[in-house]
C-alpha cells in the first residue's frame, strides 16, 4: 500500500560503542555519546504510566471470539487480549512476543518455536506449548475464516517440553511464518475451550488472553473496557490504566466526538474521510494511513453465483466493466485507494504475482457493459430495466452507504435495477455468511501479505464454510481453479508460481465471482497526546502495549 504520511513521530536513541570509533572520531563521537545519553534521559524514559484511552469501535462487535471471526471489530479488540506468537513491524520484519524464536529445517517441513517463559493467562494459569497445539490444530485449521489456509500443511504439533512447539508440515509454507499476530492467529487458553463447541464457547464473550489488558466489561450499546494487565509477562508496559472501545452509530456524533477529546483514536474510517479531511489541520489531531502495511485491503462485490439474478458470468463481467472506480476513490473516499486492475491487489506485484487483467477499467465504461449485456440476451423491458435484485451493503460506517448508492446508479444505467439494503452487524453477517440471502453485497477483505493468507478463501470449494465469516459466500467453485489454488501454496519457484497466479488471475477474470473495486488506504485519526502506537504493521489491530498518553 502507497502510504500518505501527514505527520510522522520518530524517537532516535543513537547510541555509540568501541574504542575503534571512538579513536576515528575523537571529538565529533564524544559529542554523538554526550548527546546520545542526553536522548535516552529524555526519551527512553518518557513513557508516561496513567490514563485511560478511549477509541471507536465501529461498528460494535458480535462476539470477541477472533479465533473464530475476523471481524473488523473484534481486530480493534482481541489483539489487546490475547497475544500471538510474533508481532510485525512496518517494514514486515517479525518481532517475537509469545515466540522468543523459531528454526525452520533446511527442507522448510519441520518449524521448531522457542517459547517464551513465565507467561501466564489473564486467570493465573501457565501457557504452554499445549495452548499453542491446540490454538493450531482445533481451533484455528477448524473454525477460523483464514486458518485452514494460513495451516493447511501443518499436519501436527510436537510438544516435547512446556516451551517448544514443533511444527511438522506436508510441504512447505514460508507464508504462513506472516499469519502469527495476535489478529490473525491469536493464541487461546486450551484450559477454557477443550472439549466445547468452539463458536458457541463462553470464552468469546468472557476472554482470557496474555495480552497486556484484561477483559472487564462490556456494556452492550455502548463500550467495551480493558484494564491493564498487572503481571503482563512484558518487561515494558502497558502504561495505559485502561481501554475503552465505544460504540458510536453516528458518524457525525464520532467526529464530534474526536474534536471534543472524549476519543483519541480513530481507525478504518470511523471518521468518515470528509471529515478527517478537515480534522487534520487541527494541531490537536492527526491523521495518518501508517498500520495497514500487512492488512493489504480490498474493496469489492460478492455475488450469489449459486441463485438469483447474477449467476451468469456475462452479467457480472458487465458489472464490473461500467463502475468507475477512480470516481469512488476520489468523490467517496477523497483519493485514498488505487483501482483494482485484477483479483489480487497490484501491492503483489513486487514478487512478481500480479497481472492485470480485462474488464477492470479505471473509469468504467457505460457503453460497452449495456453492449456486453445485449450481446449476452439480456435486453431491457419499456422501462429500461434488465432485471431487479437486492443489492446487501457492508454496515461500517457512511463511506460504505455512499458507496452503494454510487454503484445503485451506475448499475441503473446499465439495466440493473437494485434495492440497497443496510442492516445491522450480526443480521449481515447472518445473512451473507450464515444463510446465503443475497444477491450482491459490497464489502471489503483483506489480501494480506500472500494470497494463500488472503486471497484463497474467496474462490476455494474447500472454503464454502456455511456459518464461517469472510471466505467463500459466493460458494463459486472451479475445479481447474481448485487444482491452481493448491499449487499456488506449494510451488517454492518463484516464475512458476507467477505462472500459476496468472492463471488464476485468469480464470477469476472470466468467472468474475467476484468484483475488485480499488485497492483501500484507511485513515486513522488520533489525538496527537496518544504516543507510541503505530509501531506495528497492523496498526489498529496491534496490543497497543507501548502506547502512552502525554498528559
Amino acid at each position: 500500500m502507497q502510504l500518505n504520511h501527514i505527520k510522522h513521530y520518530n524517537y532516535c536513541i543513537l547510541i555509540i560503542f568501541g574504542r575503534k570509533l571512538m579513536k576515528i572520531l575523537k571529538i565529533i563521537g564524544a559529542i554523538v555519546f554526550t548527546a546520545s545519553l542526553l536522548l535516552i534521559n529524555t526519551t527512553l524514559y518518557a513513557q508516561k504510566s496513567g490514563g485511560t484511552m478511549v477509541f471507536l469501535v465501529q461498528p460494535e462487535p458480535p462476539t470477541m471470539a477472533g479465533y473464530v471471526s475476523t471481524s473488523g471489530p473484534i481486530g480493534l479488540l482481541g489483539p489487546k487480549i490475547y497475544d500471538g506468537l510474533f508481532d510485525y513491524d512496518n517494514d514486515g520484519k517479525m518481532i517475537p512476543v509469545l515466540a522468543e524464536s523459531y528454526e525452520m529445517s533446511a527442507d522448510g517441513k519441520t518449524v521448531t518455536f522457542k517459547l517464551r517463559k513465565g507467561v501466564k493467562w489473564h486467570d493465573g494459569k501457565p501457557f504452554t506449548s499445549a495452548d499453542v497445539q491446540f490454538t493450531i490444530m482445533n481451533v484455528l485449521k477448524k473454525v477460523h475464516p483464514r486458518g485452514p489456509n494460513t495451516f493447511k500443511e501443518v499436519s501436527s504439533i510436537d510438544t516435547p517440553d512446556a516451551h517448544t512447539a514443533i511444527f511438522n508440515l506436508d510441504n512447505p509454507a514460508p507464508y504462513m511464518m506472516r499469519g502469527f499476530s495476535s489478529y490473525e492467529s491469536p493464541m487461546v487458553p486450551k484450559h477454557h475451550l477443550e472439549g466445547q463447541d468452539i463458536k458457541s464457547a463462553k470464552l468469546g464473550n468472557n476472554p482470557v488472553g496474555t495480552g497486556p489488558f484484561v477483559f472487564k466489561e462490556w456494556k452492550k450499546g455502548q463500550y467495551i473496557r480493558l484494564d491493564k494487565n498487572e503481571n503482563y509477562w512484558g518487561n515494558k508496559g502497558p502504561y495505559l490504566d485502561k481501554i475503552v472501545g465505544r460504540f458510536v452509530p453516528d458518524a457525525s456524533t464520532r467526529t464530534a466526538a474526536m474534536e471534543k477529546g472524549e476519543v483519541l483514536y480513530a481507525a478504518y474510517n470511523a471518521i468518515p474521510n470528509i471529515d478527517a479531511v478537515r480534522l487534520k489541520e487541527r494541531d490537536d489531531i492527526d491523521v495518518t494511513t501508517d498500520g495497514y502495511s500487512m492488512i493489504n485491503p480490498m474493496a469489492l462485490i460478492e455475488f450469489n453465483t449459486k441463485e438469483g439474478p447474477f449467476v451468469d458470468a456475462a452479467v457480472r463481467r458487465a458489472i464490473s466493466t461500467a463502475i468507475d472506480r477512480q470516481f469512488m476513490i476520489e468523490t467517496i473516499f477523497f483519493g485514498y485507494g488505487k483501482p483494482a486492475t485484477s483479483a489480487l491487489s497490484s501491492n503483489f506485484g513486487a514478487t512478481g504475482l500480479h497481472y492485470e487483467m480485462p474488464n477492470y477499467p479505471a473509469n468504467g465504461d457505460i457503453a460497452k457493459a449495456n453492449k456486453m449485456l445485449d450481446d449476452a440476451g439480456y435486453k431491457k423491458d419499456a422501462n429500461g430495466v434488465r432485471m431487479k435484485g437486492t443489492f446487501d451493503l457492508i454496515p461500517y460506517g457512511e463511506d460504505w452507504r455512499r458507496g452503494g448508492e454510487y454503484l445503485k446508479q451506475v448499475l441503473g444505467d446499465i439495466g440493473i435495477e437494485v434495492e440497497l439494503r443496510y442492516e445491522d452487524v450480526p443480521t449481515w453477517l447472518k445473512r451473507i455468511y450464515h444463510n446465503y440471502d443475497f444477491e450482491m453485497n459490497l464489502n471489503y477483505f483483506y489480501q494480506l501479505s500472500d494470497p494463500v493468507l488472503g486471497v484463497h478463501r474467496h474462490y476455494g470449494t474447500n472454503m464454502i464454510r456455511k456459518g464461517t465469516h469472510f471466505v467463500n459466500s459466493s460458494r463459486y467453485s472451479n475445479p481447474e481453479l481448485d487444482k491452481l489454488l493448491r499449487a499456488g501454496m506449494t510451488q517454492p519457484d518463484p516464475t512458476k508460481r507467477a505462472a500459476i497466479y496468472k492463471d488464476i488471475q485468469t480464470i477469476l477474470a472470466d468467472d468474475m465471482p467476484v468484483v475488485n473495486l480499488f485497492e483501500l488506504e484507511f485513515l486513522t485519526v488520533y489525538n496527537t497526546k496518544l504516543k507510541d502506537v503505530y509501531g506495528s504493521a497492523m496498526g489498529a489491530y496491534s496490543s497497543f502495549g507501548d502506547g502512552w498518553l502525554d498528559q
